[in-house]
């Protein structure tokens, strides 16, 4: 965990540093600037680091302005010794608002709120990695057919279901009409766009359906 102090007052910052590191050993301390200027030319020309501690008084302004300079994403815990600030903290990418002095357990919990924000933003970015694969992908859109010495082109398309009947599996068409497939059901399974056929079983028949589409 890489980890940005923002803070202009000497003592205050390395006691935070001390904290921090007394919680996380294993956490790295990044950088520790004293203003608004120092910060903004820190997080242009760096990779954002994953959680910014940041006072809100600053030497040259108020930390706020920080975010009209540069687009900050990364999770901000602030840190001031005034709680009038706390709705337009929470206006920006505020984790937590903790009060100096800041104690231990008070910041052992926002610590803990970041690791909970985290691990929502990677549950969510996983399912939409899935989502996108799924969408994504490259299925089907022909299925060869042979019988004798005759090949046949069928486009997926103009398949109404497959089925098994007596160990051979089979491709009806819309019109109808029936063909011997060489692939059997669980291929088909990974062949063909889950959002165009579903898969039914029953005692008889393994059988895709095309999705009906309202």
């Amino acid at each position: 965990m890489k980890v940005l102090i923002i803070e202009d007052e000497k003592i205050a910052a390395e006691r935070l540093k001390k904290m921090i590191l007394e919680l996380y050993p294993t956490y790295e301390i990044v950088g520790m600037l004293v203003s608004v200027k120092s910060s903004v030319e820190w997080l242009r020309s760096h990779p954002e680091p994953n959680v910014i501690l940041m006072d809100i008084n600053l030497a040259d302004g108020q930390s706020f302005e920080i975010f009209s300079a540069v687009d900050v994403k990364t999770p901000v815990i602030f840190t001031t010794a005034y709680d009038e600030h706390a709705l337009k903290a929470f206006k920006v990418s505020s984790i937590d608002y903790l009060l100096k002095p800041i104690k231990l357990e008070e910041l052992k919990r926002a610590f803990s709120k970041l690791q909970s924000f985290n691990d929502e933003n990677t549950r969510h970015i996983e399912s939409m990695l899935k989502k996108f694969s799924i969408q994504t992908r490259d299925y089907q859109k022909r299925i060869v057919i042979r019988y004798g010495d005759t090949i046949k082109m069928v486009e997926v398309s103009e398949v109404a279901y497959f089925y098994t009947e007596d160990k051979i599996n089979y491709l009806c068409t819309r019109d109808d009409l029936r063909y011997p497939v060489d692939h059997n059901l669980d291929e088909l399974d990974h062949m063909l766009d889950p959002t165009e056929f579903l898969r039914l079983t029953d005692s008889l028949l393994l059988i895709f359906m095309p999705l009906i589409r309202c």
